[in-house]
């Protein structure tokens, strides 16, 4: 059984306030005090050159602690799926997904979307019924015994759907779907009531858009609740080259509790999180004769003022300049691009955008004269869109090849200001045995190979526990150095120790790091103690 050479802690903290400064001090001398020699750091590294005053200060004062509690500092940056730092330097960033032929109409100045078609949706109140089924829904889970018609609770007219003992079922399942038309490469917005009462487990409750290949077009946590009045949930959704969707409503996994799901809406939506830079352009035309009208000519620039990337607010109408050629009452098709958010707000950014490079490659400097670490992680892990813009459809290459084509850059940008640099990356967007594949979320291509197209020298930080075994095979057979991410939050130290098991039976397998997301460092001395007295 080895000792392995680095052996590391995971803290993410921005850094502002003061007593995150002495929350790591903490952790810093425990992971001493047990063992442990290195501090990889999450703090807003990927926005340096944006961070207040007392921000510097912090991040000085914690690399102070760090280095005098003998651990090495590593700096982890550069994200492209969690792309929040790259967005607050210019939120046009984001991967775009493309609208074609989005049909505006002309009245009064202005062109404003009009749906083309609009979305039938059946029943979306549950008025109709015969018993406990609702009519135009293509299914409910066990009508009569998980599902039912209420009469007496609603948020209008004069029923609702609600969802009571699916947990005495296998499966936990309570949900509704209704299978509606659309138009390839448009864009939708749905939005659902719900009122739930002791709903459990926490997150259950889902609002899900899926093609009939049952490809996730909305992936999305919608938060709700476990007891909450009546609550309107909101997303969007690019049917891309789908023309039928199904719309779900429910859990997936329900224990116990009860759900009331009411007023369902589906509608096409215009410019909303349109994008505007050189990798996703606007064309508008006229429809009956084709003419290309002219951004700054024709009409005004086009923006969405609130680019939230999520589906709270309408897209801006296309307003018309003196002089313009596009006529009152004509109507237009409209090709641009869109983004949005995943999960819980995550956004990831255009990996194909030569902007993006340039902050990555400031932040670089900035982190090096900061910090003058050897080691950094890449924080290049869940990219989960991709390929779907012009800048990246535009450069002939699959998913994997441009994933390679940044990690490789993001390298070579941190070794151009410190050519010893040692750099690790994330495994999941690396390995087959976990992300590296094709139909993966958002993301137009695949990922599959990618692994062929970055440095050789990287180091890997594995952190799919279930599959820990392939995926250091994987990586060690191709000749790259291993580390392991271990502990996820859990109560035992049984995910490190299985971690150990499977890096002494690893050739290249050079470290470990006591990962946790939820802050969690009750184990950190009996992690210290495990990996260094081996």
């Amino acid at each position: 059984m080895r000792v392995y050479p680095f052996r590391w802690v995971y803290v993410s903290r921005n850094l502002t306030e003061d007593r995150q400064v002495d929350e790591i001090r903490a952790i810093a001398r425990t992971a001493a005090g047990h063992g442990l020699n290195g501090m990889v750091l999450a703090a807003g590294f990927d926005r340096i050159d944006l961070q207040p005053a007392g921000w510097f200060a912090r991040v000085g004062e914690v690399a102070r602690i760090v280095r005098d509690a003998g651990l090495e500092i590593v700096p982890t940056l550069f994200s492209a799926g969690y792309g929040g730092s790259v967005i607050s330097h210019d939120r046009n960033l984001a991967e775009g997904l493309p609208v074609r032929d989005s049909l505006f109409e002309v009245h009064s100045g202005e062109a404003r979307l009009v749906a083309d078609p609009p979305v039938v949706f059946v029943n979306p109140g549950f008025e109709e019924s015969s018993g406990d089924r609702a009519r135009g829904y293509s299914f409910h889970d066990r009508p009569g015994e998980v599902s039912f018609i209420d009469t007496e609770v609603y948020r209008s007219g004069a029923a609702s759907l609600r969802f009571e003992n699916f947990g005495g079922f296998q499966y936990g399942h309570g949900r509704v779907m209704q299978e509606v038309a659309v138009r390839p490469n448009r864009q939708y917005r749905v939005s659902v009531w719900v009122k739930s009462d002791q709903l459990a487990p926490a997150g259950v409750f889902r609002v899900q858009v899926l093609a009939t290949d049952g490809r996730a077009l909305a992936p999305w946590d919608p938060k709700l609740a476990a007891t909450t009045d009546w609550r309107k949930l909101t997303l969007g959704f690019n049917s891309a080259g789908y023309d039928k969707v199904r719309i779900y409503a429910g859990v997936w996994g329900g224990e116990s509790g009860r759900f009331w799901v009411d007023d369902f809406s589906v509608e096409e939506t215009g410019l909303v999180n349109v994008l505007r830079r050189p990798g996703t352009p606007i064309a508008v035309r006229g429809e009956a004769g084709g003419i290309a009208y002219e951004e700054g000519v024709d009409f005004a620039t086009i923006a969405d003022r609130q680019l939230t990337f999520r589906f709270d607010h309408d897209g801006p109408a296309i307003r018309l300049l003196p002089g313009s050629r596009i006529q009152d009452g004509e109507r237009l098709r409209v090709d641009y691009y869109h983004g949005m958010s995943i999960n819980d707000g995550q956004v990831t950014i255009c990996m194909s955008e030569p902007a993006t490079y340039e902050i990555w490659r400031k932040q670089a400097r900035l982190v090096h004269d900061l910090i003058g670490g050897k080691r950094y992680l890449l924080s290049m892990d869940e990219i989960r869109a991709g390929g779907t813009c012009q800048a990246c459809r535009g450069r002939g290459l699959s998913m994997a090849q441009i994933l390679g084509d940044c990690i490789t850059k993001q390298a070579e940008m941190l070794r151009d200001v410190n050519p010893e640099a040692d750099v690790l990356v994330w495994s999941d967007m690396l390995d087959p045995n976990h992300n590296a594949r094709g139909d993966y979320y958002l993301v137009d291509g695949d990922y599959t190979g990618s692994w062929n197209y970055i440095p050789p020298d990287l180091g890997i930080m594995c952190w799919y526990y279930a599959r820990r075994r392939e995926s250091l095979a994987h990586f060690s057979k191709l000749g790259f150095r291993t580390f392991a991410g271990a502990y996820y939050d859990g109560d035992t130290l049984d995910n490190p120790r299985g971690w150990l098991e499977a890096l002494d039976q690893t050739p290249n397998a050079y470290g470990i790091m006591y990962t946790t997301w939820q802050s969690k460092y009750a184990l950190l001395a009996d992690f210290g103690d495990l990996v260094s007295e081996r």
